[in-house]
């Protein structure tokens, strides 16, 4: 009976110190997230323009790998709506007449992105990242409309062109590539909230005589991760 009993005791003790090092190993967890990209293009002298935040959405899956007591590398690869509304207002003349230009439109540009962010762990539950972001141009749309006002003597005559056409690719550059910083907290051990902001390094476009045009995003979001 006592070996029976010591013998249970140092395989409960076993086992124990067995679950202990398997919760400190932390393995790698895999996950999901989704979120709203606020978005927007550098701008550029050359352009005399209004540009706004651009509404858009990501989403994707991530891993989770911790390399240190605090510190973690998570890739993720997500597909991230980027780009920029813009309003341009013109006034010209021609002869006597009066001409008022607007022209609101979006560029939509639509990326598969790989950020690799190195996290840190203020506490078990926040975080701060940095990292590098690479992307690939799967496509992109410009939509808007453009409203010509002419005014000549007391008569005014307006008219508007809707446009929807999607971006030429051999344009621009096929990979774009950024920096984030971001940070996150989790509520649960599985559910969190997140937000980054991407700063473009690259220009967006091939040939481009100008300043660089570059994408710029704030994200925010959650992400789930599993068991």
């Amino acid at each position: 009976m006592k070996k029976l009993i010591l013998g249970l005791a140092i395989t409960g003790s076993f086992l124990a110190t067995a679950q202990e090092k398997t919760k400190s190993a932390s393995p790698v967890t895999f996950g999901v997230k989704a979120g709203f990209n606020a978005s927007t293009l550098s701008k550029a002298d050359q352009y005399d323009n209004d540009q706004k935040l651009k509404p858009g959405f990501n989403a994707g899956i991530f891993a989770h790998i911790p390399v240190a007591e605090k510190f973690s590398i998570q890739p993720e690869l997500l597909f991230s709506q980027l780009g920029s509304k813009t309003e341009e207002r013109e006034v010209y003349y021609i002869n006597s007449d009066r001409y008022s230009r607007d022209l609101d439109y979006k560029k939509t540009l639509n990326y598969l992105t790989l950020p690799v962010m190195v996290q840190y762990n203020i506490l078990p539950q926040l975080y701060v990242e940095a990292g590098p972001e690479f992307g690939l141009l799967l496509g992109g749309k410009n939509k808007g409309d453009i409203t010509v006002a002419r005014n000549s003597g007391n008569t005014t005559t307006t008219e508007t062109t809707t446009f929807s056409e999607d971006i030429v690719k051999d344009l621009h550059n096929k990979f774009n590539f950024g920096i984030g910083i971001g940070a996150g907290y989790y509520f649960t051990q599985n559910f969190g909230v997140t937000a980054r902001f991407t700063a473009g390094i690259t220009d967006i476009y091939k040939h481009n005589s100008g300043d660089a045009i570059r994408n710029n995003a704030f994200q925010v979001g959650v992400a789930y991760k599993f068991n």
